[in-house]
Parts: structure tokens; sequence; C-alpha cells
């Protein structure tokens, strides 16, 4: 039976540890004249001129990510109005206004994100655990439900260090246990964050890659 899940990026679901799970968010800024659009659930990173964007590259690029995009406020360039949003369109912002943005940005806060194939077996795939992966896609999204389309790429799951994920374990869910199909909720942390205390000092570069 296909799972039912379809995609919809990270979502938190926890921290590890026996610490307090607030699922708290941090304010950053957009720019307003940032034409990349970020979705609900998309994988950021920080930028040298001090603003966030979406990872400049399917799989998560090389820069490490400040956090997971929550949504966003700004005043419309057309009306004037404060506007709430799950999603950054990539335009329509009153540039005397700041863009701001909320994001998951605690390095111990953990995720479930769908896996893009099968992972064979329930056995196979609790032996991914404490392995790594990247992103099949984190770029993408629906611009109608401002949802991130991300999904954990399975044919990436290695060892490798520099992957973007690691997974942590498989999330209990009935109507998402066909682990002979896609859909299935891996819950993972975010490898290389760029809080974390072994995470990447330098910011990167605003994307050129589109979305």
């Amino acid at each position: 039976m296909a799972n039912t899940n379809g995609a919809f990026g990270l979502r938190p679901v926890g921290v590890q540890g026996s610490g307090a799970n607030t699922t708290g968010t941090t304010e950053y800024r957009i720019a307003s004249g940032n034409s990349n659009a970020i979705y609900q659930g998309s994988p950021v990173i920080p930028l040298s001129t001090g603003f966030i964007d979406i990872v400049g590259a399917a799989a998560g690029g090389s820069v490490g990510l400040l956090g997971v995009f929550w949504g966003c406020e700004y005043v419309s360039s057309t009306t004037g109005e404060t506007i709430f949003s799950n999603n950054w369109p990539g335009s329509g912002a009153d540039s005397n206004h700041p863009v701001k943005a909320f994001v998951y940005d605690n390095p111990m806060q953990t995720f479930v994100i769908c896996s893009d194939a099968s992972l064979t077996s329930e056995a196979t795939a609790r032996g991914h655990v404490f392995a790594n992966a990247n992103f099949a896609t984190a770029t993408s999204g629906s611009s109608t439900t401002g949802i991130s389309s991300a999904k954990l790429g399975v044919s990436t799951i290695a060892a490798t260090a520099a992957l973007q994920l690691r997974i942590i374990g498989i999330q209990d869910d009935p109507e998402n246990s066909d682990f002979t199909a896609a859909g299935i909720p891996v819950i993972v942390r975010l490898n290389n964050s760029f809080n974390s205390a072994n995470g990447a000092i330098v910011a990167g570069t605003p994307s050129t890659t589109g979305v």
C-alpha cells in the first residue's frame, strides 16, 4: 500500500536530548529585492550580506544551513498592508520596510522529512539510522500552498560527514509505513548547522541558481 505522505519539506518534531521542545524560531531578514522564492519547510542559509536565502543547490549546497524557514512578515509594495505568509514569494515587498523571516535555527532541533524513494524494508531503513544524506530536492515548492517539496534523497545515504542531514530515526506513522514505497517519514537533524559549535563559520553568498 502506497504511503499517504506528499512532500512537505522539513517539519520540526522535537529536540535531541531531554531539553524542552519549544519549537522556537529566530527572526532574521530577507532582502526585499530577493527574487528567490522561499517555502515553508525549506532549508535556508546565512548570507555574507547579513540576510538569509534559500539554499543554492537542490542537494543543499556547501554552505552551513542556518535552519528551516517557517514564514515571514512584510509590507506589500502594492497595498501597503502588512502580510503574514508561510512563504516568501520572491517579490512584492515595500523596500522601505524590513522583510522579517522566522527560522527554526536550534542546531539540536529535529525534523521529519519524506523519503523520495523506497527504503526497501523496515530492517534496511533501521540500518540507515546514524548515517547521513543529502536532499533529493531542497529548492522547490508550491506557489499555491507555500509548502516546500524538499525530500530526503535515499540514493545519497552514506557515512559521508559532509552530507546535509543526519538520520536519527524513523517516525512511527501507520499511514506511512510501506517501506517499499516513497514517503517514509525520516527523522533528521541538520548535519552542518551554522549555529552548532562545529558548524560553518563563514556565511555564504546569494544564490544564483534560482529555484
